[in-house]
């Protein structure tokens, strides 16, 4: 298979950026570049994250679902903030130490339940008895 050239790194970067609240323009940069769903953003020191973990964290669940819809990856924090509580369960009972993983900008797994609203109440209780 012939390699793919790189995406544009500031397409990229207004991406991610974008997803941290702005869906019309999410949509739009999308539309224009079907790849970027998966890109990751570095703002440096190995901070990486995706547009899906951007609106994780500031628990914009419409902008975490249209992405999820169009083929990004699902991970811990994401299903946190969403309040998927048997994937969250799943995940922390094969790997307990996750509880503790630091998401984008260091934003703890508690902080995305919290984000999450009403719809993650039950994922921040469970989060908040592991801590125990």
């Amino acid at each position: 298979m012939d390699a793919k050239p790189a995406l544009e790194a500031s397409l990229v970067q207004e991406f991610v950026g974008n997803a941290h609240g702005d869906l019309n323009r999410v949509k739009e940069l999308l539309a224009q570049e079907p790849a970027l769903v998966n890109a990751t953003w570095d703002w440096g020191g190995g901070d990486f994250e995706t547009a899906l973990g951007a609106a994780s964290h500031m628990g914009r669940r419409d902008i975490a679902e249209f992405l999820l819809n169009h083929g990004a990856r699902l991970d811990i924090f994401a299903a946190t903030m969403l309040g998927k509580l048997e994937v969250v369960k799943a995940a922390l009972a094969a790997y307990p130490d996750a509880l503790n993983t630091p998401g984008p900008h260091g934003i703890s797994l508690i902080a995305h339940a919290q984000a999450g609203g009403d719809e993650a109440k039950a994922v921040l209780v469970f989060l908040e008895s592991m801590k125990k």
